[in-house]
């Protein structure tokens, strides 16, 4: 079923081949399209973002309802599919044998999907809505309450639902019914063999750039948070020459990390990355409230299980506010429109694992560890704004980029934990960076898993390019909204897959079943011929 031509060993690749192999319908039309996308955005400057901004604006106005039922249905089908019949089949077949061991899978899953958000939003996020909740006072101990469900709601069960449903239809499609890792193997029950042809290109040519985009305009303004936190820490001097720095710091360590290929590269940095996380995570835990922390960890877990169902549906229908746009359906597009490539990531190294095993991993774990994080940091931030210690309500509002470190400033040791904080965030960065660069590596060689070292190499300096050039140019937040739109159509496509995915999990367990019968007749056959071989022994005895 394989839409490209047989993948040759390493060994045999030569001339182009040895460091590029590409699949031409979707390589060319991709750098194509990143080309007129960022020279437009920089030419049009303020015009383009405005552009942007509209086009976000009515997608989250108009389109909020939409998201809401969406994502709801994404995280119920996950856990359909994980308690049905078709939880026992293994991604692979019932042979296949996992290629990594759970911690570190779970330490890829984090890394990938939520490592550098929490680092950024753990602390303002939760003082934001507790400052300015959308249906209680400000700075109350409701608002307190409130502000811990929803930061578990944006964080949470939702997001990693999301991804749970791209992972696990493309993981499916790759390793039980052989077609390549790509996008566009996920509309095989729905289309058939046209995949193969234009209607496939494009799918998978809109998961290129939604995954580029995505990648470079975080990595951008990740480097701001960065920079601001180096100028405020150590004193120096927040302009793009540190800026552009850091940008090529953390391309070549993501250059060598995708040369060293997944389970020497991604796999080690996202272990690295899940123990100073854990270490940091502890320390602040032990110099901080501990109790309080743990108390409100439990509580606030209470209280968001208690208030899930109204703030996932909650559409402000009565309240004639806008906050919900600008909040809760932001996420869901951002979480939707970076989905092709956590998915195809968290697809990529679940191989093995059983369809309710993936499931539950990809949902469960990184939430729980989440839902932990946030209660030290945001929590804890939201305890010492209530006792008026701190100021870090004001740190929020004048700029964002430094809440983290305001925070520390209150603890033990601050100078040594922002610093652990910084390379903390910068890790998170080269494993998205790198993680991001193999999936596009596979998106643009027809789905292979093993693409030349040139070719990595390309991308992963694409990405740094990209995020450099824009950050220079100011085109950064522009392109980050126009990524941010592309939440709608990905929604759509995203049920889409839902429905193609229980088709194909339907035949394969048909499939399975018939194997076992067929199995279980075959032995039924020979216990019938060697009981009558036996009888025929006693008859000539």
């Amino acid at each position: 079923m394989a839409i490209r031509g047989d993948d040759k060993p390493k060994s045999k690749r030569t001339g182009i081949n040895k460091y590029f192999d590409i699949h031409k319908p979707v390589f060319w039309p991709a750098i194509a399209l990143i080309t007129i996308m960022i020279v437009s955005t920089l030419l049009l400057g303020d015009q383009a973002e405005e552009l942007f901004n509209n086009i976000q604006s009515g997608v989250t106005d108009n389109g909020g309802w939409f998201f809401v039922i969406a994502v709801n249905i994404f995280i119920v089908f996950s856990l359909f599919i994980a308690f049905s019949r078709f939880g026992n089949i293994k991604l692979g077949g019932d042979d296949a044998e996992t290629d990594f061991s759970t911690m570190a899978w779970f330490a890829m899953l984090f890394s990938a999907g939520m490592g550098i958000g929490i680092m950024f939003w753990s602390v303002a996020e939760p003082i934001f809505h507790y400052l300015s909740p959308p249906m209680a006072d400000g700075e109350t101990a409701e608002a307190a309450q409130q502000a811990m469900n929803l930061t578990y709601l944006h964080w949470g069960f939702h997001a990693w639902g999301i991804y749970a449903v791209v992972g696990l239809a493309l993981g499916f499609f790759a390793f039980n019914r052989g077609l390549p890792l790509s996008f566009r193997s996920v509309f095989y029950p729905l289309i058939g063999d046209r995949i193969k042809g234009w209607m496939g290109d494009v799918i998978d040519v809109l998961a290129v750039l939604a995954t580029l985009f995505g990648l470079a305009t975080s990595l951008g303004l990740g480097v701001l948070q960065v920079s601001a936190g180096l100028e405020h820490v150590f004193g120096l001097p927040d302009n793009i020459y540190l800026q552009v720095g850091i940008i090529v710091g953390i391309t070549a360590v993501a250059t060598v990390s995708v040369v060293l290929g997944i389970d020497k590269g991604v796999r080690v940095l996202s272990e690295l990355n899940v123990r100073i996380a854990a270490l940091f995570l502890v320390f602040v835990i032990l110099v901080g409230p501990t109790i309080f922390i743990f108390d409100s960890f439990i509580q606030n877990f209470g209280g968001y299980l208690n208030s899930v169902a109204t703030f996932s549906f909650w559409t402000e229908s009565y309240s004639g506010t806008n906050w919900q746009s600008s909040w809760t359906i932001f996420y869901w597009a951002w979480w939707i429109s970076w989905s092709p490539y956590v998915g195809m990531f968290i697809a990529r190294i679940s191989k093995g694992r059983t369809v309710k095993e993936f499931v539950l991993g990809v949902l469960i774990v990184p939430s729980i560890i989440t839902f932990l994080w946030m209660s030290a940091f945001g929590g804890s931030a939201i305890s010492l704004e209530m006792s008026g210690i701190g100021n870090i309500g004001d740190a929020v509002n004048d700029n964002v980029a430094t809440a983290l470190f305001v925070f520390l400033e209150q603890f033990p040791l601050e100078m040594v934990t922002s610093l652990i904080a910084i390379v903390l965030i910068l890790s998170f960065f080269v494993t998205s960076s790198d993680s991001g660069s193999l999936v596009i590596d596979g998106l643009t060689s027809g789905g292979k898993l093993d693409a030349p070292v040139g070719q990595r190499i390309f991308w992963a300096q694409t990405e740094g390019l990209v995020a450099a050039i824009l950050l220079i140019g100011g085109g950064l937040t522009a392109l980050q909204t126009a990524s941010i739109s592309t939440g709608l159509p990905f929604a759509l496509i995203l049920l889409v897959m839902c429905y193609s995915l229980h088709q194909g999990l339907k035949r394969e367990y048909k499939e399975n079943q018939q194997r076992i019968k067929d199995k279980e007749r075959d032995s039924y056959k020979e216990l019938v011929e060697d009981a009558i071989k036996n009888q025929q022994k006693e008859k000539e005895q």
